[in-house]
């Protein structure tokens, strides 16, 4: 079949990788001049960073999207992906602190227990609850296409829970500080924690069980590596060039049309906001994009706090600090996010919580919500969540227009990379081969 995928970022480019193996004849376009989307990496003055994720949970869903596709992850990147010992340092409003570790639910009572006497046993108790939910999201919905007209026993009770993430943190913990933290990359990424499901909590646990793993160079690596896959599975990349719209006859697709005319196809993945595409737009009239975040890419020079992998500080407004970025010797890459109530310039805001590196900064590169959207085409933080009902109203991997699938983060549970992987994977097995 020829197929073409629609978008350039992780899921657009997995899924064109996936395609090309299974023996199809693929064509992927992307409306910018490069690819990787929210991967790609950012450039200024000698110092670089990460767009948007910096390391990974579920390093499976990348090591199955390589070996599915050719080489694996490890013979491509000379070395394993670099596993982080501390995934996530947070530090309260209260001047106290806790550092996450990875991988071990014996490390985290420990940490926890550093805040208070009794903490890591409510932290795991919690983290346990999530067992049974990532049980039946991988067996149903993670790992295999799904249908909502048609949801095993399962996974139909899990998803129409009424409970939400706020009413199972204030449950759980009698200590605000522990629903901060285990909640924060929901806010992070943009929701309301009212309007958030409980099951989706499960980020918790998958750090726990997993770890958290960063690919050496950075997030930009896997970009390299997977073009490289995408030439030598024979796919067709087009840059600077817009799908503009879906042909569709007698509720089949037929072709894709772009600035230059019309491509036949017999099928498409959609790997882009299909709002951004009229032909499915009306489909997703009930969702919303989830917004990005207030983003300052920071070149510092001389010496600066030794902090961790992400530095998360609670507060209003929310700051996660990301380091890992690279720079010229004697300098640090760091990249702030901010959430919140944002109305002062927020290096300001991070040198009320004592990291004050406001002389230090050598190159600076700032994106606002707006600018981020523009420059991706689209929110990489996938659907905001309104409620249990957002789930059903999402699309992907299948659609209801015949021939038309969906990959990406507006077609995943989560914003993540491991979700983003595996949605391509779901495309994929709906599709099968050639």
């Amino acid at each position: 079949m020829r197929i073409v995928v629609i978008g350039g970022g992780l899921g657009g480019l997995a899924s064109a990788a996936r395609l090309a193996k299974a023996g199809h004849e693929v064509v992927l376009v992307e409306t910018s001049p490069t690819l990787g989307g929210a991967l790609g990496t950012v450039t200024e003055g000698g110092y670089s960073w990460d767009g948007s994720a910096t390391s990974t949970l579920v390093p499976a869903a990348l090591r199955d999207l390589f070996r599915k596709s050719g080489r694996p992850l490890e013979t491509e990147l000379g070395g394993d992906l670099e596993p982080l010992e501390v995934i996530t340092e947070h530090r309260f409003e209260d001047r106290t602190s806790v550092r996450v570790p990875g991988g071990s639910r014996a490390a985290q009572i420990e940490a926890f227990d550093e805040l208070g006497d009794g903490l890591g046993e409510a932290w795991v108790r919690h983290v346990d609850t999530y067992a049974p939910v990532w049980d039946v999201l991988r067996r149903h919905y993670v790992e295999v296409p799904w249908d909502p007209r048609d949801l095993p026993k399962d996974l139909h009770s899990l998803l129409s829970t009424r409970e939400t993430l706020h009413k199972r943190l204030r449950r759980d913990f009698r200590d605000d500080r522990l629903g901060l933290v285990a909640g924060h990359r929901v806010v992070a990424e943009g929701h309301d924690l009212r309007n958030v499901p409980a099951w989706a909590g499960v980020t918790t646990y998958l750090e726990q069980c997993f770890g958290a793993w960063r690919v050496p160079g950075g997030m930009g690596r896997l970009v390299e590596l997977l073009t490289r896959r995408l030439e030598t599975r024979g796919v067709t990349v087009l840059t600077d060039t817009s799908a503009r719209d879906l042909v569709v006859r007698d509720g089949k697709v037929v072709g894709v049309a772009v600035d230059t005319g019309e491509i036949e196809v017999d099928a498409v993945v959609v790997a882009i906001d299909p709002r951004r595409l009229p032909a499915l737009a009306p489909l997703v009239e009930r969702t919303m994009p989830a917004i990005p975040p207030v983003v300052a890419h920071i070149g510092l020079v001389g010496e600066v706090p030794d902090l961790p992998a992400e530095l998360v500080l609670h507060a209003d407004p929310l700051i996660v600090v990301r380091t890992g970025g690279t720079a010229p010797e004697g300098g640090t890459a760091w990249t702030l996010h901010g959430r919140g109530k944002l109305a002062e310039d927020i290096l300001d805001a991070l040198a009320r919580h004592k990291i004050d590196v406001r002389e230090q900064v050598a190159v600076r590169v700032d994106r606002s919500p707006r600018d981020l959207v523009e420059l991706w085409h689209g929110s990489p933080c996938g659907v905001l969540w309104q409620g249990r009902g957002t789930v059903r109203h999402r699309l992907g991997p299948t659609t209801p227009v015949k021939g038309v699938y969906a990959a990406g983060a507006h077609a995943a549970p989560g914003a993540g990379v491991p979700f983003v992987a595996q949605s391509a994977a779901l495309v994929a097995q709906v599709i099968g081969p050639a």
